[in-house]
């Protein structure tokens, strides 16, 4: 009977803890999540493969969408090295893959071919994508980030581009922006290990 008591008592406490956990309020990601995520626009493509891509290879996977460029001389190669570094931690939180999509804001220089040499350093998860101003800056804007074009006769020169990193989900939706840090004296860069975080705060309550 003693026994059967302590039991029950063990289990009212059980109880009980579960419910106090479930009415505290939830840790929440500190990047911009949209509720709800967001359509995006028809697109059409280069990957650094050759071959064209659209909003149908977005789905079934989670995409880090980047905007940079080969012979950016900072922020790029930081943002995919961090990047790189965090893929295993970013996959083993998540059902779908984790890809990371460079969007080259710099088609006058970066050839299919120099993308594929310089995402292939990062490692398999990293695709290379270019397309002309044309297409390639409606895209861009869409997705709520923006870069300069340099004039048609500049041949050595930097191209202004935003830092942040967005979200999109195994459905090809917007679903959320990291955005960079800005550090006086430091280049501005995504907080990876803020990334990582939200990452796995987004996937928890993903739908």
């Amino acid at each position: 009977m003693q026994k059967l008591l302590v039991s029950v008592v063990a289990l009212i406490a059980l109880v009980a803890g579960v419910v106090i956990y479930n009415s505290l309020p939830q840790p929440q990601p500190q990047a911009l999540v949209y509720d709800p995520p967001r359509v995006m626009e028809p697109f059409s493509l280069q990957g650094h493969h050759g071959s064209a891509i659209s909003n149908a290879d977005l789905e079934g996977q989670w995409t880090l969408l980047f905007t940079g460029y080969t012979s950016c001389p900072d922020i790029c190669p930081t943002t995919m090295a961090d990047l790189k570094k965090a893929m295993p931690r970013l996959n083993a939180k998540a059902e779908a893959p984790v890809k990371v999509w460079m969007i080259s804001v710099d088609p006058k220089r970066d050839s299919l071919d120099k993308l594929a040499q310089y995402n292939g350093y990062f490692g398999p998860e990293f695709l290379g994508v270019r397309a002309e101003h044309e297409q390639l800056y409606p895209f861009v804007n869409g997705l709520g980030l923006m870069y300069s074009i340099p004039a048609p006769d500049q041949m050595d020169y930097l191209v202004n581009h935003s830092s942040a990193i967005v979200l999109v989900n195994p459905q090809g939706q917007r679903h959320a922006i990291f955005k960079a840090s800005h550090t006086p004296g430091k280049i501005p860069t995504v907080d990876m290990e803020q990334l990582i975080t939200d990452f796995r705060l987004i996937v928890r309550d993903y739908r």
